[in-house]
């Protein structure tokens, strides 16, 4: 999880503030226009919430999302447009704990039907298998309260806990628009049978490898790892550009040669020099383990479900399944 940025709170709080008051009547392509054509105006703060959105939502809803495709969620500032926006939404679908200017501005906007997934489901602690420990012996700072608690917020990682947020966003949308109330039910069913055959997917796919440890640049895969069995080793914390220690390189080199681990993952939204030059060291291979955090040109047409079994496809590999 990317760190670069620290907003402080009382310059979001201001330019929350200066949203609401000033542009609240703004109409813009970044935010909810106020349901004209009929439709359920949502907006969703981050790829794995417009994914829920549309494929819940069908027809019935307008989906508008705060982070442009391919771009950091972690690192996303809002323009006082999409701030002023944001109150015209009839329904807003974020993650509190993923983007902190999308939760200031979430609880100052005052939308009635506003959903946070991280609600809809358990959050754990996954400590340092997410990198929280390592990022305390680099001196980083974490971004909210959710990770300075220990809580790790990649939930739509793992599809059992993907399809429990499903189910409740579902129930969410036949509350907010009762008159579509079946057809929600209805796509939510279809939504939640994917995500329970790709559950079934990786139980199978992963269940006999050669090694059960994979390397990433970025700790995003805790929740996925304890659902199959894996264990997650992160090159250097949240960050997943920030340069590991010596000390965690020789613990990575440690870890490698004991569990037989092969390649070492980057992100599609980060550099891939750290985890080129990790690899290189320890004569590991490279890899992408796409933590979904937005859509990319390169993943262009692709969508949850699809790259999700990208992934799956890579950890087999990386792991020697049988």
């Amino acid at each position: 999880m990317n760190v670069r940025r620290l907003i402080p709170t009382a310059a979001v709080a201001g330019a929350v503030a200066l949203g609401l008051t000033a542009l609240s009547a703004c109409s813009s392509s970044d935010a909810a226009e106020g349901g004209s054509d009929g439709k359920l105006d949502v907006v969703a703060s981050f790829y794995p919430m417009q994914f829920l959105a549309e494929e819940i939502g069908g027809s019935h809803v307008s989906v508008t999302t705060l982070t442009k495709p391919g771009a950091e969620p972690h690192d996303l500032e809002l323009s006082p447009r999409q701030i002023g926006g944001l109150s015209d939404a009839d329904y807003i679908l974020f993650l509190k704990g993923v983007q902190p200017t999308v939760d200031d501005a979430v609880a100052q906007a005052g939308v009635k039907n506003t959903v946070d997934a991280a609600k809809l489901t358990t959050l754990e602690n996954h400590g340092s298998e997410v990198g929280h420990d390592h990022a305390h012996e680099e001196g980083e700072e974490h971004e909210h309260e959710g990770e300075e608690a220990g809580l790790d917020p990649h939930i739509w990682l793992d599809p059992v806990k993907y399809a429990e947020v499903a189910e409740g966003v579902g129930k969410s949308l036949e509350k907010a628009d009762p008159d579509h109330a079946a057809d929600y039910r209805k796509n939510t069913d279809t939504l939640v049978s994917e995500l329970n055959a790709l559950d079934k997917a990786y139980e199978t796919g992963l269940e006999n490898t050669a090694t059960k440890t994979f390397i990433t640049t970025h700790s995003a895969f805790g929740y996925l790892a304890e659902r199959y069995g894996l264990t997650q080793e992160g090159i250097a914390g949240i960050d997943p550009e920030a340069e590991p220690s010596p000390a965690r390189i020789d613990e990575i080199h440690s870890v490698a040669e004991k569990n037989n681990a092969t390649t070492v993952f980057f992100e599609t939204l980060a550099s891939d020099r750290t985890a080129k030059t990790l690899a290189k060291d320890l004569g590991l291979k490279t890899g992408v383990l796409d933590p979904l955090e937005g859509i990319t040109g390169k993943s262009a047409g692709a969508d949850y479900i699809e790259v999700m079994k990208s992934n799956l496809a890579a950890l087999q590999k990386a792991l020697g399944a049988k």
